[in-house]
């Protein structure tokens, strides 16, 4: 790749952003319609995709993606019009394309060579391209793979301001006759031409289907002169041609002729769809209609010819109207055109409104924003020791814009859970066709938000998740029919907001899992005695034992033992947990639950003795009191309900006194709940999450840590964790 200099580096960058989200609109329409049927919308919407690519890549020379991405844009454009049918053959087909136009994208963007294995694919997919066009795959491919598939670097290059090519071209508006009316010049015979000679010439690229010969210039016969050319003709003229084609026969008598070439007005309709379904682009009028091509390049620039002599004279005319006039364009085709015009600005309006950011700034811009949340504790807590009035209204003041800041800062980094979830329906796709399962994928909660960092790393363990649920979870065709269940499978990814969190499910209809079996399973590895009682939830919890595996021989996706053991490490990681449902026959309900942020959180402080620990203040529900009379009893009765208790000197093995003044913080997760005995409440408090490091990242029931206003470090609870051991029958405080 050569070098750019940063404004253009920068552009680069952006077509390759801008690509691959068209590329994932390309996908998402194509699987779309794949369950749905051809939607004509749709249709239109993959074609602009490719079409979008294609003409951005060529303002970068990357002339290897324009060359494969016209083929594509061909066949797109026979299905548009309704040449070609869209079967499940050619949707498999335009996916594959859409994959490999990435590849491109990614050895662009690495500065990579394409291999023999790419180069190979390269030539199979334009072969299959070919093919559905109904011409010669190898005749019409050959010339334009490199030599013997030999590995070549991508080259960028940035040519000259290149004309722009168009693939809308009105070759495809073949409804009605075409109108040409046509004015010999006096000196065509002197020329040496020969009106006649046009129209033959004509009738090669259509059908003459009626001509009126006019005489109305024909002077008295002692006037005429036998040299002068005094001929017109109105001619009806039928071809799939566009009008630059038709334009090109009279090329040679075009200076001196008078020649106006109008589609039918049958044709106007179809010219203005071609208009709306033009790209977003900065477009002029005149670029808008010869885009189209329902105007010349020769036509626009007499166009403006003439509106620059109407200016000279003091006489300003719209070209919209010297168009009309001069019976280059009907006045409906201008009208939509302006509309299109009007509607790209407003386009452009709407992305001038809008920045891409980095998402490494925006990292940077949260830890900036979580010093200034310690800073800010700090300054309150000097505030409230001063018992100076004006400071602590003034910190109060501060710590309320921190925090405003605080919001605003996390909220750049939230995205919708859709960005997560749109890449399923195509795993889902190609793993059942592996697997030779008809399963369908069902998705809701997409407006759902949540961190981009959390999004990247929830992924895979998502991913992992669905795929094990098609393989092991989701019955064969014939095995649901035998089981009276449709043949087709269903997974579902549902996501939902909860108690200060996210929870994220997926869902399949299967058989559910096997009790029995991976008890067996957990027996034979010795992860646990024939002896032990375990609950339901328990021995489910065993699939994430590292090693752990029912399946009964291997396959490409599961069975080797390694997967659901990462998948809890990697949601944990993130201070999220996993819980299984299952119901014999029904299926299975892997639920994950995330907290908001990764960064920063609202805290509240309780005290152990003389250390401060920090409890999320999303887990909380109420503060209480701490019973005296309630004695050494593992429970208190809480509007007529029993809520377990937890000890945290227990926990934490203090060694200190008794607090003459208990309190007990209720705290939920899940469908769990317990109330924690603390000593002192000292309230809330913005919190920035630190990572405890390695030495420490083990220490149970303390998932990270902070630092307060005064400097001291305070460990962060992981509630999930407590409630959990403390709820368990192995595990009380």
């Amino acid at each position: 790749m050569i070098d750019l200099d940063p404004q253009m580096a920068a552009a680069l960058q952006t077509f390759f952003e801008e690509s691959r989200e068209l590329l994932q609109d390309m996908e998402n329409a194509l699987l779309f319609m794949e369950n749905a049927g051809a939607d004509s919308e749709r249709i239109n919407a993959v074609f602009r995709a490719a079409h979008t690519i294609k003409g951005s890549a060529g303002l970068f020379g990357l002339e290897e993606v324009v060359r494969f991405t016209h083929r594509l844009e061909n066949l797109l454009d026979q299905i548009r019009s309704g040449v070609t049918d869209l079967t499940p053959v050619r949707i498999t087909l335009l996916l594959s394309c859409g994959d490999h136009i990435a590849g491109y994208l990614d050895r662009i963007a690495t500065d990579s060579s394409l291999d023999q294995v790419f180069l190979a694919e390269d030539l199979r997919l334009l072969g299959d391209l070919a093919a559905q066009l109904g011409s010669s795959p190898v005749a019409s491919i050959a010339p334009a793979i490199a030599p013997a598939l030999a590995p070549t670097t991508l080259a960028l290059t940035i040519p000259p301001s290149p004309e722009p090519e168009f693939s809308n071209s009105p070759g495809s508006v073949q409804t009605g006759n075409w109108h040409i009316s046509l004015r010999f010049g006096r000196d065509t015979f002197r020329d040496g031409m020969d009106p006649l000679s046009f129209l033959r010439y004509l009738e090669q690229i259509g059908e003459i289907i009626g001509i009126v010969t006019l005489t109305d210039s024909l002077p008295a016969l002692s006037q005429m002169d036998a040299e002068s050319c005094y001929l017109g003709f109105e001619i009806s003229f039928r071809s799939s041609a566009n009008k630059a084609k038709i334009a090109d026969v009279f090329d040679f008598v075009k200076e001196s002729s008078t020649i106006h070439i109008l589609p039918a007005h049958s044709q106007i309709t179809a010219y203005l769809q071609l208009i709306q379904q033009l790209p977003e682009a900065d477009q002029h009028l005149g670029e808008i209609l010869v885009s189209v091509g329902s105007l010349t390049e020769e036509e626009l620039q007499k166009a403006l010819t003439l509106q620059d002599a109407g200016n000279q004279g003091g006489q300003h005319q719209p070209l919209g109207e010297i168009l009309v006039a001069q019976k280059m364009v009907q006045e409906p085709v201008v009208q939509g055109a302006l509309e299109k015009q009007q509607q790209q600005r407003e386009h452009q309006v709407v992305e001038r409104q809008m920045l891409r950011v980095r998402a490494a700034d925006l990292d940077q811009l949260v830890n900036l924003v979580g010093e200034l949340v310690i800073a800010s504790a700090a300054n309150s807590l000097y505030a409230a020791q001063s018992n100076a009035e004006e400071r602590v209204e003034s910190a109060a003041q501060v710590a309320r814009l921190v925090e405003d800041i605080r919001d605003g800062a996390l909220h750049l980094r939230m995205i919708d859970v859709a960005e997560v979830f749109q890449r399923f329906p195509r795993v889902v796709r190609d793993t059942a066709r592996t697997l030779g399962k008809d399963i369908r994928l069902e998705i809701s909660g997409e407006g759902t938000e949540l961190d981009k960092s959390m999004a990247e790393k929830i992924t895979d363990p998502l991913m992992h998740l669905v795929r094990n649920a098609m393989d092991h979870g989701i019955e064969s065709a014939e095995r649901r029919h035998a089981l009276g269940k449709p043949a087709q499978g269903c997974i579902s990814l549902h996501a939902c907001h909860d108690a200060g969190g996210i929870i994220i499910e997926v869902r399949d209809d299967g058989g559910g899992l096997n009790r029995e079996k991976i008890l067996g399973k957990a027996i034979e590895k010795r992860l646990v005695t024939p002896e032990q009682q375990l609950s339901d939830q328990e021995i489910y919890a065993l699939i994430f034992a590292p090693g752990f595996s029912t399946a009964d021989q291997v396959s490409d996706i599961s069975g080797r033992g390694v997967g659901m053991d990462v998948v809890r490490q990697n949601i944990e990681a993130i201070r999220g947990s996993i819980e299984i449902h299952s119901t014999p026959g029904a299926g299975s309900t892997m639920r994950i639950r995330l907290p908001l942020t990764l960064s920063i959180i609202d805290g509240f402080l309780v005290k152990l003795a003389t250390d401060t620990f920090v409890i999320p203040a999303e887990s909380v529900e109420e503060c209480l009191e701490y019973p005296e009379q309630q004695g050494t009893v593992g429970y208190m009765v809480l509007r007529d309900q029993a809520l377990p208790l937890l000890h945290l000197t227990r926990v934490f093995r203090f060694d200190a006194q008794p607090e003459k003044r208990r309190n007990v913080i209720v705290v939920r997760h899940g469908q769990s709940r317990v109330g924690m005995v603390v000593g002192a409440i000292l309230g809330n408090q913005q919190t920035v999450i630190k990572p405890l490091g390695k030495l420490f990242d083990q220490v149970p029931g303390i998932s990270a840590a902070t630092i307060l206003g005064n400097g001291d470090v305070a460990p962060i609870l992981d509630i999930p964790a407590l409630i959990h051991h403390h709820t368990s029958a192995k595990h009380s405080y």
